[in-house]
């Protein structure tokens, strides 16, 4: 037999795309011709693969060998394509059995000595092969893979440490045992509410924005607990489902960055606001996942919020909307989910001290106004929440934490959101305007306090339906189904910006 046909899988945003890896042997001098557009770590699996197979005691053919990667016009790249490969040059020499290819597939790098290296985006892969008409096929991974790829139950997932034990399997042998899912793992641990003293309005303002899925923007001096609240936030989020939790570790996988032990937990990523714009929402010549698709339902934290350039963060406008990012390129287009929830954190002025007790801020009106101009309107229309985080006094610094843990308010949260989805199947933050109208409009009094929002506030559209929307969920964590004048109220107070000192 001079020709051996395997099944691999690529990985084009969140999808990974079928692969048909040919393998063909045929007399002349030796050569060894990858095609099927590999990039430059594919073409590399040529001296990979030779040394793996030779370190493995086979016989590297002297033909000529050609590897078609199909389908040709689909990038292929890293090194997930070297098994099928050397598998194909041992079938089709003769040295391994061909019986029952078809169910199987096939991913891994290999070491020069045989042994087979983690692949990124095993999650992924699994995902999609499973959801598509190849269910029945098992997929022969490398050990270190296999736990990530058996969170998706209905997968069957072969783990492989070394190539000799893929090609004793397929001889029939010594056959690998499927893998047996990775174990439950304890309920996941976040810091504790109750260790922030005082700041009981920003407590409330977490309550609300956690159980609506709002975003959120603190203002306040050094040293006011911002990063404290906000590093505590994913703790009060309702639990992971498991589709949520399969769709976070999906993308995680893809950018090489999930951990076993961190399933089931709401992503925190919190990026230096050096970030590029690349960084941030995904990009390079190989698209990747950025921040805020690695924070896929779970928490975004931008500290220092003014600090970052313009231009990367109205690059945060459409995703806030829509829940993912489309990153196009010359050759190549990624879709991306990015359903995260946004906490930001800022300065009141260019030194920082404007408003609090010590008096040392000396920015004058118009550098204040500057340094907060580089927020641009459109931007902060799309923040839900916007509130001040004052300097906590003396007493309050020298009296032992003893607020609410957050484990209580998460219950609270819990309670509201499961109202959400029972009412309309999604939080109240991704209601459409139509949906709006339908589970929002308030009572009277709350529908007068609107009428003079929009009057003295200058509102725009976008501003009245997030008015609503917040309004919704204060009244849902109150247990109420209809939208009141205190609710209105306390959606307005966040509506109405940062004071200025």
């Amino acid at each position: 037999m001079s020709l051996a046909v395997l099944k691999s899988r690529a990985l084009s945003g969140m999808d990974a795309p079928e692969v048909t890896v040919e393998v063909h042997l045929a007399p002349g001098l030796p050569a060894f011709t990858l095609v099927g557009l590999p990039d430059t770590e594919v073409k590399e699996a040529r001296d990979r693969v030779r040394a793996a197979i030779q370190n493995c005691r086979f016989e590297f053919p002297q033909r000529r060998i050609t590897v078609n990667l199909a389908p040709a016009d689909l990038p292929k790249e890293s090194g997930r394509f070297d098994l099928p490969i050397a598998l194909g040059i041992l079938i089709a020499s003769g040295q391994v059995k061909a019986d029952g290819l078809d169910d199987y597939e096939f991913a891994g790098e290999l070491a020069l000595g045989g042994e087979l290296r983690a692949i990124r985006g095993a999650l992924a892969m699994c995902a999609t092969m499973s959801g598509a008409n190849t269910a029945n096929r098992s997929f022969i991974l490398p050990a270190d893979s296999a736990p990530e790829a058996s969170l998706v139950r209905s997968a069957t997932i072969l783990p492989a440490r070394t190539l000799l034990e893929v090609c004793a399997h397929l001889n029939g042998q010594q056959l690998i045992q499927p893998y047996a899912g990775a174990a439950l793992l304890a309920e996941p641990r976040y810091p504790d509410l109750a260790e922030v003293k005082g700041q009981a309005h920003a407590k409330r303002a977490l309550e609300v924005a956690a159980a609506g899925s709002h975003s959120l923007l603190m203002s306040g001096p050094p040293g006011t607990g911002k990063s404290m609240l906000a590093s505590r936030f994913p703790g009060i989020l309702p639990a992971m489902t498991e589709a949520e939790a399969l769709e976070s570790a999906a993308v995680q996988s893809l950018a090489g960055s999930f951990r076993i032990e961190n399933w089931g937990r709401r992503p925190y990523r919190s990026p230096h606001h050096s970030a590029s714009s690349a960084a941030l929402v995904g990009g390079g010549s190989v698209p990747r996942p950025g921040e805020i698709s690695l924070a896929h339902h779970g928490v975004l934290f931008l500290d220092e919020l003014v600090e970052f350039e313009r231009r990367v963060l109205e690059a945060l406008r459409e995703p806030l909307e829509s829940g993912h990012i489309c990153v196009s390129r010359a050759a190549r287009r990624a879709d991306f989910p990015a359903r995260f929830q946004l906490v930001a954190a800022m300065n009141p002025c260019p030194c920082g001290w404007l408003g609090h007790a010590n008096g040392k801020c000396r920015c004058t009106p118009d550098q204040v106004a500057k340094y907060r101009g580089k927020l641009s309107g459109p931007l902060l229309d799309r923040i839900d929440l916007m509130l001040d985080v004052p300097s906590l006094s003396d007493a309050e610094l020298q009296t032992q934490a003893d607020g609410e843990t957050t484990a209580d308010v998460r219950q609270r949260v819990t309670r509201a959101r499961d109202r959400q989805l029972a009412r309309q199947g999604k939080a109240n933050a991704l209601l459409s305007t139509a949906e709006i109208d339908e589970h929002c409009l308030p009572d009277e009094a709350g529908t007068q306090l609107l009428k003079q929002a929009i009057a003295r506030l200058s509102l725009s559209a976008r501003a009245y339906h997030r008015i609503l929307k917040v309004a919704r969920t204060v009244a849902d964590l109150a247990g109420i189904e209809t939208v009141r004048g205190p609710h209105v109220a306390e959606a307005i107070h966040y509506r109405r910006g940062l004071s200025a000192g």
